[in-house]
């Protein structure tokens, strides 16, 4: 969708959707990559799963669906804004990765205040969590730019943009 493809990635509850929607406000195009690309799928073939009935599977992005996003070039630059365990699958489409960093602490924080509806909301969830990925940063390309997500949005945001102007 863009000249330019930024990828913003980070642990959930770093503050990608919230990044997405700023960005959003200020005219970029940034897609909220949770809500228009992911599903459940099998994580070697890309097929959807049915999680109603047990069957393991992964958060991934519709790998032909962000190919074809990344095709249209409509756009001076595009903001791919989520998470996905198949990133490694997508990483060649974008000219950065930006990865949001936050201390476990802020990570804890931003885990009790989220909803129980929504992934991490549980004391279980949220605990397995932040033990496995925060301390291990799997699935993130070494290559990120990294950011502090525990600034200000306004910084947080405009330190991402900074880097894609140069």
């Amino acid at each position: 969708m863009g000249i330019k493809n930024y990828r913003i990635d980070g642990v959930s509850c770093a503050g990608k959707t919230t990044v997405c929607t700023e960005l959003q406000r200020r005219g970029y195009h940034a897609i909220h990559g949770d809500r228009e690309l992911a599903y459940t799928g099998d994580l070697q073939t890309g097929e959807p799963v049915d999680t109603s009935n047990n069957e393991p599977g992964a958060w991934i992005w519709d790998v032909a669906k962000v190919r074809a996003l990344v095709a249209d070039r409509t756009h001076p630059v595009t903001f791919f804004c989520g998470g996905s365990r198949n990133s490694d699958r997508l990483i060649d489409l974008f000219d950065a990765v930006f990865v949001l960093e936050l201390d476990l602490d802020t990570l804890n924080q931003r885990l009790a205040a989220r909803p129980a509806h929504e992934w991490g909301g549980t004391a279980e969830e949220g605990e397995a969590f932040a033990c496995f990925q925060h301390a291990t940063n799997d699935g993130f390309t070494t290559h990120a730019i990294r950011i502090n997500a525990t600034a200000p949005l306004a910084i947080v945001v405009d330190t991402i943009l900074a880097y894609t102007t140069k």
